[in-house]
């Protein structure tokens, strides 16, 4: 059973098209629409979410509820609404799946911090929460501006009197499907794929500190890639280190691996292969690696730049 959470904003195509497109199992849909802006904003995201409401359905043959987000400004509410949310998905069976692509930020970094923090406090559902973005193909917005700019010039001329019937044909033309395309898409048109997908899935890092001998581990990680088993890992670790290589070094690798692993902090993925496990850096390992390399290469190193 998979749920998705979707804030609706003023985007269409950035909320169905990664799940048609990468054929992902939709089970049931939240729409959470804003009850707070100008009558005609609220309105305007309201039809999304009906339009949205029955493609999930058609497209998708998934269950859909549409949940009303007060003040989409109150963070402190926006956070509690979606920890109750996730949690009651959670404890229903569900693998979770929060889009935060649309919606004030408030909303979005509201339910991302949310996702994250349920993943801290239940440890053992770290893997079925998920947070994610979708990059769009093209904003509207820059060109409905660039058109705005068109028809002002178009404005001036006929205020100077110049002839200009063919220009004003072409620019109400333009105009209309422009409109046409906002009404029907939102600001936003398409999802563009990266890096083989459409989905950018957020990681989440974890509240505990990082050790040196894991910080050992997973610079060794980051600067090998992978190794086929732990042991490979604690050999290539004791090379680095002018260690003996022993059963208890070999242990204490084991032992600190499990703590960076899925069931630990998170840094490290491991794959059953054979009578061993293939180990590498998670995504958000890979992302601490990058993020303190420079530090460690200067403490290490302080000539360098």
């Amino acid at each position: 059973m998979q749920t998705h959470i979707v804030p609706v904003g003023f985007d269409y195509d950035r909320l169905i098209a990664p799940l048609v497109r990468e054929q992902l199992d939709v089970d049931r849909v939240i729409l959470l629409e804003g009850a707070v802006g100008s009558e005609a904003n609220v309105e305007y995201s309201r039809n999304l979410a009906e339009k949205l409401e029955k493609d999930y359905r058609n497209l998708l043959g998934a269950e859909t509820e549409r949940v009303v987000v007060a003040d989409v400004y109150d963070y402190d509410e926006a956070f509690e609404q979606a920890f109750a949310l996730i949690n009651a998905e959670l404890d229903s069976g569900s693998e979770v799946w929060v889009n935060v692509s649309a919606m004030p930020r408030t909303v979005s970094f509201a339910f991302a911090t949310a996702a994250h923090s349920i993943m801290v406090e239940r440890e053992g559902d770290r893997e079925r929460i998920h947070t994610y973005y979708t990059v769009p193909e093209k904003y509207l917005e820059t060109e409905l501006a660039e058109e705005l700019r068109k028809q002002v010039e178009l404005l001036e001329d006929l205020q100077a009197n110049e002839p200009a019937e063919d220009r004003v044909d072409e620019r109400l033309s333009t105009a209309l499907d422009l409109l046409d395309e906002f009404d029907e898409r939102g600001t936003t048109i398409g999802a563009k794929e990266i890096d083989g997908s459409h989905i950018v899935e957020l990681p989440v890092a974890s509240f505990s500190n990082v050790k040196p001998f894991e910080e050992v581990i997973l610079f060794t990680l980051g600067e090998h890639g992978e190794f086929e088993s732990v042991s490979e890992l604690a050999q290539a670790l004791a090379r680095d280190m002018g260690e003996e290589y022993t059963d208890s070094f070999r242990s204490k690798v084991i032992y600190n691996v499990d703590r960076l692993g899925p069931g630990g902090k998170g840094y490290i993925e491991q794959e059953d292969h054979g009578k061993s496990y293939r180990t590498k850096l998670s995504r958000i390992g890979e992302l601490w690696v990058r993020a303190h390399s420079a530090d460690d290469r200067t403490e290490r190193n302080p000539d360098l730049p």
